[in-house]
């Protein structure tokens, strides 16, 4: 699996990276054969930047990630967990907060250290407070050797600057927003996180299943135009016999701006899959066929969090 630096830090990271969050049976009930045998066939493929978070199964994956990792060595895989966000609607980016996550994540996760702390969803809170509290509170933690690097994660751009012109973040995560319906993350962010140094990660290449064959998700926030284009381009591929999905994903990695891109799966098969579309060639004639499809829903999305953070 290629590799990429993140940012400034000594990280090199696969450029797919293993989504943790279906372990904790976010999207569907799982067995633990299946989500031993998913981070078993992760590491084996070369997804070895596992992210995961307190939030997914509201601990479980983190608990299940740790049964899956138990004997592996450390050197193995490099992980990246999350704080601040712990249920739908609860939110607690406290100072002491941090440090209590900090450590329980240490403890389900049982790795010694955390590569990366994400501050999780950002947009749900006023982010002042991000700048003046938490994101100290984890220096002061990095400090002490618990974390290596840290940084946040959600999915408005308006985020992105906002931190980053008051503080001093490792790296950044968005999700849903480099895909090949929105390229916002891209166009508005990407070359402004590269100009300083900090460490750039996607997620979501599949936008919540709109690009791929399976049946949209009742929660998707997407408008309708927004899901009739995902359809007709999904047709189109499967008429050239090709898995849209395989080219959203070849389409993410093909970005030498964005370090790595997070996809998640509790299913051996897909994780297989996945790791093998990301070795093949990216037809560049479909590609722009589909682009051409979406080109009149480009970068339409939705509002997450408060108003006033998007």
């Amino acid at each position: 699996m290629q590799t990429r630096r993140l940012g400034k830090t000594d990280l090199h990271l696969p450029i797919l990276s293993f989504g943790a969050s279906s372990l904790g049976a976010e999207f569907r009930n799982v067995t633990l054969d299946e989500v031993l045998a998913s981070v078993r066939v992760a590491l084996e493929c070369g997804l070895n930047f596992i992210d995961t978070s307190p939030f997914y199964g509201r601990g479980m994956s983190e608990v299940l990630l740790g049964v899956a990792l138990k004997g592996v060595p450390r050197e193995n895989y490099t992980i990246c967990t999350k704080l601040g966000r712990y249920d739908l609607g609860h939110f607690d980016f406290s100072a002491k907060r941090v440090a209590e996550s900090v450590d329980v994540s240490l403890h389900r996760l049982g790795c010694g250290h955390l590569d990366l702390v994400l501050c999780h969803d950002i947009e749900f809170v006023p982010m002042q407070q991000i700048v003046d509290e938490t994101l100290p509170a984890l220096r002061r933690i990095q400090q002490a050797g618990k974390v290596r690097h840290i940084g946040f994660s959600g999915y408005p751009q308006k985020i992105f600057r906002f931190i980053c012109e008051q503080a001093d973040v490792d790296c950044v995560m968005n999700y849903n927003q480099y895909t090949l319906q929105n390229t916002r993350f891209a166009d508005e962010t990407v070359p402004y996180l590269k100009a300083r140094g900090i460490g750039v990660m996607n997620a979501g290449p599949f936008s919540a299943r709109l690009l791929t064959n399976a049946p949209l998700p009742a929660w998707l926030k997407e408008p309708e135009s927004v899901k009739a284009a995902a359809r007709k381009a999904a047709a189109h591929c499967e008429s050239r016999g090709v898995d849209i999905a395989k080219l959203a994903l070849q389409f993410c990695l093909a970005n030498e701006d964005i370090t790595t891109t997070v996809s998640g799966s509790a299913n051996p098969a897909n994780i297989r899959k996945w790791a093998q579309w990301a070795a093949e060639p990216l037809d560049t004639e479909l590609l722009a066929e589909v682009l051409e499809i979406f080109a009149p829903v480009k970068n339409i999305g939705h509002l997450e969090g408060r108003p006033e953070n998007n």
